[in-house]
C-alpha cells in the first residue's frame, strides 16, 4: 500500500513537471516571431519599454541583467529604432526606485530627459505591459529585456490584444537558476491571465506619449503616477496590510480564547469527576461501617447508679 502511494506521488510530480515544461516551451514557441536579437533587425517604433530590475544584488554586486537592459535601451535609442524610452519599474518603497535609477544612468549616457518617460507603477510584468497600452496610449511598442522575459511579456501582450515586439538583450552566463524560476513565473502569468483575470494594481490618468507640454531640463520625466497618487496607493497598501494583520490577530485571539475555554471546561469536568468520586468513596465507607450497639433500656423512675451503690 505504501509503495503504491509513493509511486503515485512521484508520478503526479513528474506529470506536473512535464506539464510545466510543456507550457514553458509553448509560450516560447508562441512568441518566437516577435523577438529580435540584433539592433539592426528591430522595427522602428515610437516607444521602447525598458522593464525594470534592481541595479544591484543584495550583496552589493552590480546586476548584469540591469546593465544589459540599460545598454540595450541606449543602443535602440541611438540607432533611431525608438524615439522615447518608457522606464517601467517598481517604486512601492521610498528607498527603492527602479525608474529613477534607470533614468539617471540613461541620462548619463547622453539620452535627453525629454525623451524619457517614467512609469512608477510597473510592479509586475503584467502591470508594465497593460499600463503601456491603457495609461500611455501606446499599442505598438518595443520591449527591452532578456529573451526569457521577452517571451513572457509578449505572451501577456498577445493575450491582451496588444501589438508588441521585443529586443532580447544578452543574459549573464549564470542563467540556469533564473531560467528555472522563469518556468514558475510563466505558470503564475497563465494563472493571472486565464484563472484570476488580473488587471494592473494601479492605472491612473491617461498620459499619451509624447505629452504636449514643456519639460524643464531638471524634470524627472513624465510621472505616470503623481506623488499624491503614490501616497494614496501606499496608504491603501498599508491599510490592506494592517487589516490583514488585525484579522490574523483576531483569529489568533479567538483561537486562544477557544483553547482557554476548552481547557477551563476540561478542568471543571475533571474537578467535578474527582468530587463525585470522593463523594462515592465516602458513601461506600459509611455503608461498610458496622452499626453502633443498641442502647441499654432504662427503667423509668429509677437511677441505675443507685443499685450500684446499694450493692456495695
Amino acid at each position: 500500500m505504501i509503495k503504491r502511494l509513493i509511486v503515485g506521488f512521484i508520478s503526479i510530480i513528474v506529470l506536473m513537471l512535464v506539464v510545466a515544461i510543456g507550457l514553458d516551451r509553448w509560450i516560447s514557441w508562441k512568441t518566437k516571431d516577435y523577438v529580435y536579437d540584433e539592433v539592426q533587425e528591430l522595427p522602428h517604433r515610437q516607444v521602447g519599454v525598458v522593464l525594470g530590475t534592481a541595479k544591484y544584488y543584495r550583496t552589493g554586486v552590480p546586476n548584469q541583467y540591469y546593465l544589459y537592459r540599460i545598454q540595450g535601451a541606449i543602443n535602440a535609442y541611438n540607432s533611431g529604432k525608438v524615439k522615447y524610452l518608457l522606464l517601467s519599474g517598481d517604486n512601492a518603497q521610498q528607498s527603492y526606485n527602479e525608474p529613477m535609477t534607470m533614468r539617471r544612468d540613461l541620462m548619463a549616457a547622453g539620452i535627453p530627459a525629454s525623451d524619457i518617460v517614467l512609469d512608477y507603477a510597473g510592479f509586475r510584468t503584467l502591470d508594465s505591459i497593460v499600463r503601456t497600452r491603457k495609461v500611455f496610449d501606446t499599442n505598438d511598442f518595443l520591449i527591452i529585456t532578456q529573451r526569457f522575459h521577452c517571451e513572457r511579456a509578449l505572451y501577456i501582450a498577445l493575450h491582451m490584444g496588444i501589438q508588441a515586439q521585443c529586443f532580447a538583450v544578452p543574459s549573464p552566463k549564470d542563467i540556469m537558476t533564473v531560467r528555472v524560476r522563469e518556468i514558475f513565473a510563466r505558470l503564475g502569468a497563465l494563472t493571472d491571465l486565464y484563472i484570476l483575470k488580473r488587471e494592473p494594481r494601479f492605472l491612473g490618468p491617461l498620459i499619451p506619449i509624447p505629452a504636449v507640454h514643456h519639460i524643464p531640463d531638471d524634470a524627472q520625466g513624465y510621472p505616470a503616477v503623481t506623488p499624491e497618487q503614490l501616497l494614496v496607493l501606499q496608504q491603501k497598501l498599508a491599510e490592506e496590510k494592517k487589516a490583514a494583520e488585525e484579522k490574523a490577530a483576531q483569529q489568533k485571539a479567538a483561537a486562544e480564547k477557544a483553547a482557554a475555554d476548552k481547557a477551563a471546561a476540561d478542568e471543571a469536568a475533571r474537578l467535578k469527576a474527582e468530587q463525585e468520586a470522593n463523594d462515592a468513596e465516602e458513601q461506600s465507607v459509611d455503608d461498610a461501617a458496622p452499626p453502633p450497639p443498641p442502647a441499654r433500656p432504662m427503667v423509668p423512675g429509677r437511677n441505675p447508679f443507685s443499685q450500684s451503690r446499694e450493692s456495695h
